[in-house]
């Protein structure tokens, strides 16, 4: 691991507590007021900040005070962030009920939580090595690497093969080369099945024409480079992730298209809130992995994790009875798979015609 690939998942874990805490508005900044005018605009201050615009009266022009925005605003969230992941993990539907119906002074916002979790998921991707390559082989880079790794095992298993006619029967180094050659065959059978080509397995049809000169340029450009493709695609979803919002509100609506008493910024509150628990239990499912935590623990967290947080969360956002909510959970699986769907096909075509 880079000290460079950690200071860029550093610098995307700030950028993304920042740009939450741009989107959150808050009403408690740091500093007292001195009496005086407003620096921003002039008008007459009356408290420690300002009535007509919300500056703080107070401001700091020291090197220290730019530490103390980063920090703060990474861990603290003006103290909003500890007030609203408690709730969002063990209590998510009195958390969006109460920020649904006004009382929004103590927990970050839907939006701001959703920028702040999606920013530290890929942080956390990077700095474990699972961010997308700086840099993608075409097609043929591929193929030659992939004869070098050939050779070279081939290469490794004959010399293995040649030591062991000398090694003396029945001794440590006869059987260390016994399991060496053993190794070195498992390697070259698993190269050996990797086809030696890309081409034509991209998913599409080989010199598929659609008449849309630009879609077709794209189509083109990967089936010639797959590996380029795949860096899009994990990019575009890291930049468009915040698209599932809208589509996921659409089907949140369905489920409740007869009851008018619940309208669409609701539903909006549920969806964006569900994500941002969605990216933290991914952040937190991968440190544990990290950390030695058996796979099987992780699968079961996993699986039944997300579909028993979106049952809790509806059944208290909506005040719903236990089976009407468990009815409409189930309705939600199936819907998220369609959603993830439109969303994957959303992020192909931004590749393609990227």
């Amino acid at each position: 691991m880079s000290f460079m690939g950690e200071f860029d998942a550093a610098g995307d874990l700030v950028t993304g507590t920042l740009l939450g805490r741009a989107v959150e508005r808050s009403d408690a900044h740091d500093g007292d007021g001195h009496g005086g005018i407003c620096l921003n605009c002039g008008t007459e201050l009356l408290g420690p900040h300002c009535h007509r615009c919300g500056q703080v009266g107070h401001v700091h022009r020291t090197i220290g005070a730019i530490w103390h925005e980063i920090l703060h605003g990474v861990v603290h969230f003006e103290g909003k962030l500890w007030n609203t992941l408690p709730l969002l993990t063990f209590r998510p539907g009195e958390l969006t009920r109460r920020y649904i119906f006004g009382e929004r002074a103590h927990f970050v916002s839907p939006m701001a939580m959703f920028l702040f979790s999606v920013f530290t998921m890929f942080a956390v991707l990077q700095i474990m090595g699972v961010s997308p390559p700086a840099e993608v082989g075409s097609t043929a880079q591929f193929e030659q690497g992939l004869q070098f790794a050939r050779n070279n095992t081939q290469e490794a298993l004959a010399d293995a093969r040649e030591a062991r006619t000398s090694a003396k029967p029945g001794s440590e180094r006869a059987a260390k080369l016994d399991a060496k050659i053993a190794k070195l065959s498992t390697d070259l059978a698993e190269l050996n099945r990797i086809p030696t080509t890309l081409s034509g397995r991209t998913g599409l049809p080989s010199g598929i024409k659609t008449g849309w000169k630009r879609l077709d340029k794209g189509i083109e450009k990967m089936e010639r480079n797959p590996g380029l493709a795949l860096y899009k695609l994990q990019t575009n979803s890291y930049k468009f992730s915040w698209a599932l919002i809208p589509l996921s509100i659409p089907f949140v609506w369905m489920l409740f298209a007869w009851r008018r008493q619940y309208r669409g910024y609701d539903h909006a509150v549920f969806v964006t809130y569900s994500l941002a628990f969605m990216s933290l239990l991914f952040i937190a499912l991968m440190i544990g992995a990290a950390l030695g935590l058996p796979d099987d623990a992780i699968a079961m967290i996993a699986v039944f994790a997300p579909p028993v947080h979106i049952f809790f969360q509806m059944k208290g956002a909506y005040r719903l009875r236990g089976w009407k909510a468990l009815l409409r959970t189930f309705a939600l699986l199936i819907f998220i798979s369609i959603i993830v769907t439109l969303f994957g096909l959303l992020l192909l075509g931004l590749g393609l015609l990227g």
